[in-house]
């Protein structure tokens, strides 16, 4: 469990980073076009790559922390017993799913990789990219076999002031 509480700050941190980065990107290409006309080159493709890295670095976080969104409107007619075989069948087709996705998102690396395609501006290499996403992707479906044998803590299901 240590290992995937460093996971976890790891992907956090990264998730973080990415999004601080992104930020400051946008804010330079901002003040660039409206005070001297001239947008940041490539600012565009940086904030698609570092989008796309945010969004597969933070599935694992969701995932693990149980965070996904989840329509409860028929749990207060149904037995403890009845919610735990849900979470679980819930959590075994996730880690179906997102391990075919993660299959299929690992070959698509591959072709990425070896056609060597890169962005239209910086001619940055897309293969990391593609890489990392489908490592994320991996990790979430790893996440979620996991939980299907932890037991669920009661789900908090309510807002909270």
């Amino acid at each position: 469990m240590k290992s995937a509480i460093i996971l976890q700050k790891i992907l956090g941190m990264v998730a973080a980073t990415v999004l601080f980065l992104m930020m400051v990107i946008t804010a330079i290409d901002v003040i660039g076009r409206y005070f001297f006309n001239k947008p940041l080159a490539g600012g565009f493709e940086i904030t698609e790559m570092g989008l796309a890295v945010l969004i597969y670095c933070a599935l694992p976080l969701v995932s693990a922390r149980r965070e996904h969104i989840v329509i409860d409107t028929l749990d207060v007619f149904m037995s403890k017993a009845v919610k735990t075989f849900l979470d679980r069948l819930s959590d075994t087709i996730c880690f179906v799913a997102l391990s075919g996705v993660g299959y299929l998102l690992f070959r698509r690396a591959v072709r990425v990789a070896e056609y060597g395609d890169t962005t239209n501006v910086l001619l940055v290499p897309l293969a990391p990219v593609v890489y990392t996403m489908s490592v994320m992707i991996g990790i979430a479906a790893l996440m979620h076999l996991v939980l299907i044998f932890v037991k669920h803590p009661e789900a908090q299901r309510d807002f909270e002031a």
